[in-house]
């Protein structure tokens, strides 16, 4: 009886307390373990639904009773419990993967190690706005485990990280996109850049010639990847460079998108959300709307009243004509150089927090053309030191989120901007990126 069947749970978050749900709700035993401790809410929300859970710990002679177990993203492969589990053939896998097993709703899956965020909003903004039951699940929105079990939604808008991407099996996306492979969390993947590329394109695995795989041509890695496999998948490029016969280009300032569905032609700056990197985000929401039948119209009006994302180059209100951006979501060195690339004005930069191996060079360009001074914020700046001492005449170094936007603003004449762009983790003096930027903006309504 599957009654009789039990599945443990690794991680009392999000992903883990939806799988517990779930996994009650198709009659299985569950049982709940968190090494950590297990916040409040979460606690509460098990209690509710009288699943029995540890914190603190975890239970090895329990966890390895189970048919099955259901891993958080955030726990490494390497340890100890993990390789135990793999050595007695009890099958690990993701919160997604389970999910996926009692869901026939449409998948939009989104990946890539920038981007991703703003596009599964705006697609998943796109569809809300054409009255399609849909629900945002996986790194945004509530566990797709839990809407699964509680909900009855049509379609899935899922921002998946590589970490999720890990653990599935034979979950499938009906459309898949990725936006882009620049390196990062090679921590995870003994540092291997390969690892890091098979585990982004996991994303198309299980798919067929009635999907689509929607990803940017202008991408280099991708590029050089998807001419050493196969794929029966439809391809839906999107490149700023190449008028492409299908997909998006962009063509004398107008965004183009063209397949069996479509023929939209809008101007660039009729785009709500500014940059070259939200182009791209804009070119992949627009093709996958086209693939699921949104009227072109809804399509345009979506991509044009957008509002963003939080935390991804949000813009705070001016404080005496300087303009302040939030991108505290920016933890590499990729996403930091897309927020310096959209900034118009001269511009203080706010750097600097956990490091994840960055080779600040490749910032190079763009920091002697754009920034006049830099304010470090993290509790070792020497790297940051080693990389523009002598080229920015202004360096200077803040341990905290007040220090840092007072510097700032300091040094900031009439017509510059301030931008918080991190490039970094962090952890050294914040709880998460939602913390640092939620004091930024805190500390910017202060002045």
């Amino acid at each position: 009886m599957t009654s009789q069947k039990t599945i443990a749970i690794l991680g009392a978050g999000e992903s883990g307390v939806g799988a517990a749900i779930l996994a009650k709700s198709k009659g299985f035993k569950v049982f709940v373990s968190d090494k950590g401790q297990i916040t409040p809410g979460y606690s509460k929300i098990l209690n509710e639904y009288h699943i029995p859970f540890e914190e603190g710990k975890h239970s090895e002679e329990r966890i390895l009773e189970a048919i099955e177990v259901i891993k958080s993203p955030g726990i490494p492969d390497t340890i100890p419990l993990i390789k135990k589990l793999n050595d007695l053939n009890i099958p690990v896998i993701s919160e997604i993967e389970f999910a996926g097993r009692y869901s026939d709703a449409k998948m939009i899956c989104i990946t890539g190690s920038n981007g991703k965020t703003t596009t599964a909003l705006l697609i998943y903004h796109m569809l809300k706005k054409a009255g399609v039951n849909v629900g945002l699940a996986g790194n945004i929105g509530h566990s797709l485990a839990r809407q699964v079990a509680e909900k009855n939604h049509s379609h899935y808008v899922v921002e998946l990280s590589s970490f999720q991407l890990d653990g599935m099996k034979q979950f499938k996306a009906n459309i898949a996109i990725l936006m882009n492979i620049t390196p990062d969390h090679l921590d995870r993947y003994d540092y291997k850049m390969e690892k890091y590329i098979d585990s982004k394109f996991r994303i198309i695995q299980n798919q067929t010639e009635n999907d689509a795989f929607i990803f940017c041509q202008d991408d280099e890695i991708i590029r050089k990847e998807l001419n050493q496999i196969s794929i029966q998948v439809q391809k839906h490029p999107f490149s700023i460079y190449e008028c492409l016969p299908k997909g998006a280009s962009l063509k004398n300032d107008e965004l183009l998108i063209k397949n069996e569905n479509i023929d939209l032609n809008m101007k660039q700056n009729e785009l709500s959300l500014k940059g070259k990197h939200n182009t791209y985000n804009s070119m992949a929401a627009g093709i996958a709307g086209s693939i699921l039948g949104i009227h072109k119209e809804i399509i345009r009006e979506s991509l044009s009243d957008f509002e963003g994302v939080e935390h991804r180059l949000e813009k705070v209100p001016s404080i005496c004509e300087i303009d302040f951006f939030n991108d505290s979501k920016a933890t590499n060195i990729n996403s930091t150089w897309y927020a310096l690339e959209s900034m118009t004005n001269e511009t203080v930069w706010i750097v600097g927090g956990t490091d994840k191996g960055n080779d600040y060079s490749e910032l190079m360009d763009l920091v002697k053309e754009k920034v006049i001074a830099i304010v470090c914020l993290g509790v070792d700046n020497s790297k940051i030191h080693k990389a523009f001492d002598g080229v920015i005449d202004t360096i200077v170094d803040t341990k905290s989120m007040h220090d840092a936007v007072k510097k700032a603003y300091e040094l900031a004449n009439d017509e510059a901007t301030v931008l918080l762009s991190p490039a970094c983790a962090s952890f050294d003096l914040f709880k998460n990126y939602e913390d640092r930027g939620d004091q930024f903006k805190e500390e910017v309504q202060k002045l």
